[in-house]
């Protein structure tokens, strides 16, 4: 004989299940994906960047089926060393993390790179044409090279082949004073430093104790796009060409 069940007698399975609030469905949410994801490295376009008036970074990565809602805290973000813009492809590094409020998640950037050379290149021909706009490469802003310079300023590393390259030829042909001005030529904090350096030289009175350079080398050894890529950054750009000396 078959039975048929109503409404008012189908069965009472899952009413034993507990009832969470949306708080405490959204903490546990939260922990589970902080766990999870402590640590990923994630590859996406930004899109939507922001810089707020605090400092914070506000982006979202996406590819060609999903989006990734992106923070970087001020601290942070002026260590990155990379620009971020729209367009852009990346590798951020960072941990994510949920917000109950509005029921999304979103990754928070601790350090960000560009994602392969093909995207640097791009970059790389996208600010040369911003800052030629500017005129920053103009004939007329070029300093002529002094034939005998009497003090040579060097912007490099200071235990590198480069400043040894450079003196030997130097004592081969016609030994000049140099003046040597260590700085990182890659990975964080590089370009702040060759900018500080370019700017000290400059700031050096001609004929002083320590003479101002009549000319300045900023140099490195070979390298990957990646490797070299502290000499593309705009402000080392800027502050090569503010001297007034080559």
């Amino acid at each position: 004989m078959s039975e048929h069940l109503t409404d008012n007698n189908l069965p009472e399975s899952g009413l034993n299940a507990p009832v969470f609030s949306v708080s405490e469905i959204s903490g546990h949410l939260k922990r589970v994906v902080e766990d999870s994801f402590a640590f990923v490295r994630v590859r996406g376009e930004i899109s939507g960047f922001k810089r707020a008036a605090s400092g914070h970074l506000y982006f979202r990565l996406k590819d060609e089926g999903a989006v990734l809602d992106g923070v970087c805290w001020r601290g942070t973000a002026q260590r990155l060393n990379v620009d971020p813009e729209d367009g852009l492809e990346v590798i951020a590094v960072g941990r994510l993390t949920t917000y109950p409020g509005r029921s999304n998640y979103q990754i928070v950037v601790e350090s960000m790179e560009v994602a392969g050379e093909g995207a640097l290149l791009k970059l790389l021909e996208a600010r040369k044409k911003a800052l030629a706009a500017e005129g920053l490469f103009d004939e007329s802003g070029k300093r002529p090279l002094p034939f005998m310079p009497r003090v040579i300023g060097v912007v490099t590393s200071p235990t590198g082949a480069v400043i040894r390259d450079i003196l030997h030829r130097l004592n081969d042909r016609f030994p000049l004073r140099v003046l040597l001005w260590p700085v990182l030529v890659q990975g964080e904090g590089a370009g702040d430093q060759i900018v500080n350096a370019i700017a000290g030289f400059n700031r050096l009175k001609p004929g002083g104790t320590i003479p101002r350079p009549d000319v300045i080398i900023v140099a490195r050894g070979g390298g990957s796009l990646e490797d070299l890529w502290v000499f593309n950054e705009e402000n080392v750009v800027r502050a090569a060409a503010e001297v007034p000396f080559p």
